[in-house]
Formats: structure tokens, sequence, C-alpha cells
């Protein structure tokens, strides 16, 4: 199984797109910790990284929406 983290600071995007992983029934870890996104080199969150891909919000909202629900 992929790993899916979701780089969160609870943003109203953040939120749009954990509910959207949620929803979608997919498991995903939450990152929190702004020194971690920092040292990644995110400049904005959300960010959602799987499979090495780092994904910002529009580019996570639509790998979601092509997502296939179990």
């Amino acid at each position: 199984m992929e790993e899916i983290i979701l780089y969160s600071t609870h943003c109203a995007k953040c939120k749009i797109l954990e509910f959207k992983l949620k929803q979608q029934g997919i498991e995903f870890k939450e990152v929190t910790d702004i020194e971690i996104m920092t040292r990644k080199g995110f400049m904005s969150v959300p960010m959602l990284e799987t499979k090495g891909i780092i994904m910002n919000f529009a580019q996570a909202n639509k790998w979601i929406n092509e997502r296939v629900t179990k």
C-alpha cells in the first residue's frame, strides 16, 4: 500500500483535502510540523505526497477526484 502524506496547517484548503481524502476512504498520514515542511521547501500548504511525488492543492484535488473508491 502506498503511503500518502498530507502536509497541513489546518487552513481552509487543508481541511478540504482532508475531507476529500476521508470521503474517498483514502488512508493518509498528516504532518503538521512547520519545520518539516520548511525543510522540504514548501512555500504553501496543503501539499500531498505519494510515491515520491509532491502535489500542490490543485494537483492533489485532481488526484483525489481521479481515484476509484474501494
